[in-house]
C-alpha cells in the first residue's frame, strides 16, 4: 500500500511539474485531466494528507493537496467511512495549525474544507466553538481564526454543491451561524479592542463582520450595542481601513432595511452618516475616498428613502450629500448615485404632491446631468474605448433624466433644456461651443419617451428651434435623433412634416457618416409613425431615391427604402400594389440587366445588385402580404419576377453573399404572393436543388424548406415529384459533403438540411418515408448530433423524436394505407443504425447537448425502449463502456444499466425516463466539477 501511495505521489508531482514549464497544449490538457481524475479517486484522501504534512513537498503540491481536500469534502465525502469523519476533521485542523503562518491560499482552502465538513457533519456539534478554542487564544493564530470565521458564512450560504437536504441545511446552518452570531460579535469586539491590535487584523475583523452581515446572521439590535458600529465609522478616517470600513457601513445600513424593527439602530447610524458630509469637501481631491462616501450615502438613501419622505427635515441632508456625489466630476463615481434617484422618483411619483425640497433636488440633478453630458472640448484627446464608454454612459444618464421627468413633469424638464439652448444662442456665435447645444439636445431626446403626444407647450418650441440650430455635425446628429424620438408627436401635429423632411434631406447631404445614418433613422421613424400623412410625399421620396439615393451609403439607402415601405403599407391595396411595383421594378431591372450582361461582371456591380436585393427584401418585409386575392398590379408579377430571379441565380449562385440575399427575397416572395407562388414552386425547387448541388451553400436548402413548409400539403403530382427530387438530390449532396468534410465544417448546411427534413416529415411524410433517401437522411442527421451547436442539436433531436414516435409505429386494426410502409422503413433503419444512434444520443446527453435537451432525449429513449427493448439491452453495455468516466461516472453508468434493464424486463417503460434523468444529473455534476482547473481554484 505504501508503494502504491509513493507511486501516486510521484505521478502527481510529475503532472504538477508540467505546469512549471511551457509545454504544448496537449501536455497541459493531459496533465490537467490526470489531476482531475486523481482528485476524484478514493486514494486522493491519504495521498494529499501525506503531501500536505510533508515538509519536503513543493509549494504547488501542498496547494493542490489543500484544494483537493476542499473539493473532496464538497463532492466525495461519501467515500469516507462514517467512523473516519471526525478523524478527517482532526486531520484538517492539524494541517491548519501547521500552516498558521501561511501561505494564505492554503489557509483559505483548508478553511473552505472545514466549513464544508462542518455543514455535513452533525457529529461535530460545537464546530465554531472548537475552532475558536484551538486558534483564538494565541495572537499568532488569531488571523487563522478570523479567516475561518470569514469563510464559514460564505461557504455555508453560497456553496450549493454541498449535498445536503433542505432540512439538514436549515438545521446545520442554524447551529453553525444563527446560534453563534452573538458570540462572534463579542469575539470580534474583543479582538478589535485588544492591546497592540494591528491594522491587518482590524481589516480582517471588518472583512469577517461584513461576511456575517451579508449572510444575514447578525442581530442588528445586538450589533447596535456593540462597539463595532462606532468603530466602523471611526475607521473611515484610516487610510489602511477605509475600504473595509466602507463595506461594513454599507452592509450594516442594508441590514436595517426592515425600518420598524430597527429604528433604535437606525437612530445610531443616521447621525453618523450625515456627519460624513463635510468630508466630501475636505477630501474632494481624492476620488477613491469620494467613491467610498458615495457608496455609503447612496446605500443610506436607498434603504431609508421612506424615512426621507416621512421625516424630510431630519433625513434631507442625505439627499443633499448624494446630490454632491452626483455632481462630482469623476464619471466613474457618479453612477453610484443613480439607483437612489430612480427609486426615490418612483416613490415620489406615486404621491399627490411633491415637497419643494425634492423639486429643487431634481432640478439641480437635471442641471448636473446635462453638464456631465457635455463632450470634452477636444474629442481627439479621448481614445476609441474612452469615447465608446462615454457614449454608453450618456445613455445611462439619459435614464436619470427620465427620473427627473417623473418628479418635475416632462414639460418642465424639456423647457429647462430648451432654455439652456436659447441662452447659449443669445450669445455671439463665436462664443458658443457646440457642446453646450448638443448636450441639452441629447437630454431632450432622452426625455422624449416621457412626452405627451398631445403636448402643445414644450415640444412645439423644440420643433421650431431645430431649423435654426448651428450647422455642426454633432448638433445636426442630435437634432435628427430628436426627430426620430418625437415622430409620434409629429403624427399628431402633421404641419411640421414638411419642415422635418427638409431637415432630414439636408442630413443626407452631410459628409459625416453618422449624420447621414441619423437622417436615415429619422426618415424611417417619420414614415413609420406618420405614414398616412406621408402618402402625398411618396413621389418626392421616389425622386429623392433616383437622384440622391445612389450617393448614399447602403445602410442609409436601406433605411430610405424601409421608410418608403411604411408609407406604401398605409395606402389602399390597389395603390400600394402599384407603388410597390414601381419601386420594385427599379431593382428588378437592375437584376435583369446584370443577368443579361454579355461581358464579365465586376465585383462592384455584383455588390450593387446585392444592395438592391437587401432593399427589396426590407420593402417586402414591411409591406407584407396582400391576402389571398392579389391586386391587379400584382396578378402576373410572380411569374415575371421568378423569370428574372431564375436567370440571376443560374448565373450567380456561386457567389455566397448573392445567394444569401436572393433566397431571403424569395422567402418574402412566398409571403407576398401566397397561393400564386404555386405556379412557379416546382421551377423554384428545381433551381434551388441544382444550385445546392453545384455550390453546397445552405441558403438553397433553407429556402427549399420554406417552400415545403408552405406547400407541403398540396396534392399536385408535379409538385410532389419536385419534393421527392429535392429530397433525394439534397440528401445525396449532403452525404457527399460529409464524406469529404468534417461535420464541424458545415454546421449551417446540416442545420438547414435537418430543418428541410423536419418540414418533409411533417408536411409530406409520403415523400419522406417512402424514398430511398430516408436511410441516408437518418444517418446524415446522426452526424449533426456530434456538434456543439444548440439549434442544430435541438432540430436533429426533434427529427428523431418525430421519426421514432410516428403514428405508423402504433399498432392499429385499420391503419391508413401507407402507414405499414412507413413503419417498415423506420424499423429497417433502426435495425441497421440503432446501436450507433443510441450511442450518439447517450454520448450527447452526458456530453455537449444543451441542458434543455434532456426532455427530448427521454422521449426518444422511451420510444426506443418500447419498440426495440431486446436490442437496447444488448446495445447498452458496449455503449456505456465507451462513455468517458469524466462525463459519466462508472457508478452512474452501472446504475443506469441496471435501472433500464429492470424497467425493460418488467415492461415498466415509463421508468426509463427516471433512469435517463438520473444519468443526466450525474454527468452534469461530474462535468461541473471538472470545469475549474485545479491549479486555478485558489
Amino acid at each position: 500500500m505504501a508503494d502504491n501511495q509513493s507511486a501516486n505521489i510521484q505521478a502527481l508531482l510529475s503532472a504538477l511539474n508540467v505546469f512549471t514549464r511551457a509545454p504544448d497544449k496537449t501536455s497541459l490538457e493531459n496533465a490537467n485531466s490526470w489531476l482531475q481524475d486523481f482528485q476524484h479517486s478514493p486514494e486522493a484522501w491519504s495521498t494529499c494528507n501525506v503531501l500536505l504534512l510533508s515538509p519536503d513537498a513543493p509549494p504547488a503540491a501542498k496547494l493542490f493537496a489543500a484544494q483537493t481536500f476542499r473539493s473532496k469534502v464538497t463532492y466525495d465525502l461519501h467515500q469516507v467511512d462514517p467512523s473516519n469523519l471526525l478523524p478527517l476533521r482532526d486531520t484538517l485542523v492539524t494541517a491548519l495549525e501547521r500552516y498558521q503562518s501561511g501561505p494564505k491560499n492554503i489557509i483559505t482552502q483548508l478553511c473552505l474544507a472545514l466549513s464544508g465538513l462542518a455543514l455535513q457533519l452533525p457529529a461535530w456539534d460545537n464546530a465554531l466553538q472548537s475552532i475558536v478554542e484551538t486558534f483564538g487564544a494565541n495572537p499568532a493564530t488569531v488571523p487563522v481564526l478570523l479567516q475561518f470565521l470569514t469563510i464559514l458564512p460564505e461557504e455555508v450560504s453560497s456553496n450549493t454543491r454541498i449535498p445536503v437536504t433542505d432540512d439538514e441545511y436549515r438545521e446545520r446552518s442554524a447551529k453553525l451561524l444563527s446560534d453563534n452570531s452573538e458570540q462572534v460579535l463579542e469575539l470580534l469586539s474583543m479582538y478589535l479592542q485588544a492591546t497592540g491590535v494591528t491594522h491587518t487584523v482590524q481589516s480582517q475583523i471588518f472583512d469577517c463582520l461584513r461576511s456575517w452581515l451579508v449572510a444575514g446572521e447578525i442581530n442588528m439590535s445586538a450589533f447596535g450595542k456593540s462597539p463595532l458600529l462606532a468603530f466602523a465609522f471611526e475607521a473611515l478616517g484610516s487610510e489602511e481601513l477605509f475600504d473595509s470600513a466602507v463595506d461594513v457601513v454599507c452592509e450594516m445600513i442594508h441590514e436595517t432595511q426592515e425600518i420598524d424593527d430597527n429604528m433604535p439602530v437606525i437612530e445610531l447610524i443616521v447621525p453618523r452618516v450625515i456627519a460624513l458630509r463635510t468630508r466630501l469637501e475636505d477630501q474632494k481631491d481624492d476620488p477613491e475616498k469620494i467613491r467610498g462616501y458615495a457608496k455609503i450615502f447612496a446605500e443610506a438613501g436607498e434603504t431609508y428613502r421612506l424615512l426621507i419622505l416621512q421625516h424630510t427635515d431630519t433625513f434631507y441632508p442625505i439627499v443633499e450629500a448624494i446630490g454632491r456625489c452626483s455632481a462630482y466630476p469623476d464619471l466613474d463615481i457618479v453612477p453610484i448615485t443613480f439607483p437612489f434617484w430612480m427609486r426615490l422618483a418612483q416613490t415620489i411619483g406615486k404621491k399627490s404632491s411633491v415637497s419643494p425640497l425634492f423639486e429643487e433636488a431634481y432640478k439641480a440633478l437635471m442641471g448636473v446631468v446635462i453638464r456631465h453630458l457635455h463632450f470634452p472640448p477636444d474629442l481627439a484627446s479621448m481614445t476609441g474605448q474612452e469615447a465608446e464608454n462615454f457614449r454608453s454612459f450618456r445613455h445611462v444618464m439619459g435614464d436619470t433624466l427620465k427620473d427627473c421627468c417623473l418628479v418635475l413633469g416632462a414639460d418642465a424638464c424639456l423647457l429647462s433644456a430648451y432654455g439652456l439652448i436659447t441662452v447659449a444662442l443669445s450669445r455671439a456665435p463665436q462664443s458658443i461651443s457646440w457642446q453646450e447645444i448638443e448636450a441639452p439636445l441629447f437630454a431632450m431626446r432622452s426625455m422624449g419617451a416621457e412626452v405627451d403626444v398631445m403636448d402643445n407647450t414644450a415640444v412645439p418650441k423644440i420643433m421650431d428651434l431645430i431649423p435654426s440650430l448651428p450647422i455642426h455635425p454633432r448638433v445636426r446628429y442630435a437634432a435628427l435623433l430628436i426627430i426620430s424620438r418625437y415622430t409620434e408627436w409629429i403624427n399628431r401635429h402633421p404641419d411640421y412634416i414638411a419642415y422635418q423632411l427638409q431637415y432630414i434631406s439636408a442630413g443626407f447631404e452631410d459628409p459625416d457618416t453618422e449624420v447621414s445614418a441619423a437622417a436615415g433613422q429619422a426618415l424611417k421613424y417619420l414614415c413609420q409613425d406618420c405614414k398616412q400623412h406621408l402618402i402625398e410625399f411618396l413621389p418626392t421620396l421616389h425622386t429623392f431615391l433616383t437622384t440622391t439615393g445612389a450617393k448614399l451609403v447602403q445602410d442609409d439607402r436601406r433605411q430610405v427604402y424601409e421608410a418608403i415601405a411604411y408609407v406604401i403599407s398605409a395606402m389602399s391595396m390597389e395603390k400600394a400594389a402599384e407603388s410597390l411595383r414601381t419601386f420594385s421594378l427599379d431593382i428588378l431591372s437592375q437584376i435583369h440587366a446584370i443577368s443579361s450582361k454579355s461581358t464579365a461582371v465586376t465585383k462592384q456591380e455584383l455588390k450593387e445588385v446585392g444592395y438592391g436585393l437587401e432593399n427589396l427584401e426590407v420593402m417586402l418585409h414591411v409591406v407584407g402580404p396582400f391576402g389571398d386575392q392579389l391586386p391587379p398590379a400584382c396578378q402576373n408579377s410572380c411569374q415575371e419576377a421568378w423569370l428574372i430571379f431564375d436567370a440571376f441565380i443560374s448565373k450567380f449562385a456561386f457567389d455566397y453573399d448573392t445567394s444569401e440575399r436572393a433566397t431571403r427575397v424569395l422567402r418574402h416572395g412566398i409571403t407576398l404572393f401566397g397561393q400564386s407562388t404555386l405556379s412557379v414552386a416546382s421551377s423554384v425547387l428545381s433551381r434551388m436543388v441544382t444550385s445546392f448541388e453545384a455550390t453546397g451553400f445552405s441558403s438553397f436548402l433553407w429556402i427549399s424548406g420554406k417552400f415545403v413548409g408552405r406547400f407541403g400539403h398540396e396534392a399536385d403530382p408535379a409538385l410532389r415529384n419536385a419534393f421527392q427530387t429535392l429530397y433525394e438530390r439534397a440528401t445525396n449532396k449532403v452525404v457527399s459533403l460529409l464524406q469529404s468534410k468534417d461535420p464541424r465544417d458545415i454546421p449551417d448546411v446540416l442545420e438547414d438540411y435537418v430543418q428541410l427534413l423536419l418540414q418533409l416529415i411533417r408536411m409530406a411524410p409520403d415523400v419522406f418515408f417512402q424514398s430511398s433517401a430516408f436511410p441516408l437522411a437518418f444517418r446524415a442527421t446522426m452526424a449533426a448530433l456530434t456538434l456543439i451547436h444548440s439549434d442544430l442539436v435541438f432540430a436533429s433531436l426533434d427529427l428523431f423524436r418525430d421519426i421514432l414516435t410516428h403514428e405508423s409505429l402504433t399498432p392499429s386494426s385499420s391503419p391508413p394505407p401507407k402507414f405499414p410502409i412507413y413503419c417498415s422503413a423506420i424499423k429497417a433503419v433502426m435495425e441497421k443504425e440503432g446501436f450507433e444512434f443510441v450511442g450518439y444520443v447517450l454520448s450527447g446527453l452526458v456530453g455537449d447537448f444543451p441542458e434543455d435537451a434532456a426532455a427530448v432525449v427521454v422521449t426518444i429513449f422511451r420510444a426506443v425502449a418500447l419498440l426495440w427493448s431486446t436490442q437496447l439491452i444488448a446495445w447498452l453495455p458496449p455503449i456505456l463502456h465507451q462513455l468517458p468516466p469524466s462525463s459519466a461516472p462508472n457508478q452512474a453508468k452501472q446504475q443506469f444499466l441496471l435501472d433500464v434493464t429492470n424497467a425493460l424486463n418488467t415492461a415498466q417503460y415509463d421508468k426509463v425516463k427516471y433512469s435517463v434523468l438520473a444519468l443526466h444529473r450525474a454527468s452534469r455534476k461530474a462535468r461541473d466539477r471538472r470545469r475549474v482547473t485545479p491549479l486555478n481554484q485558489a
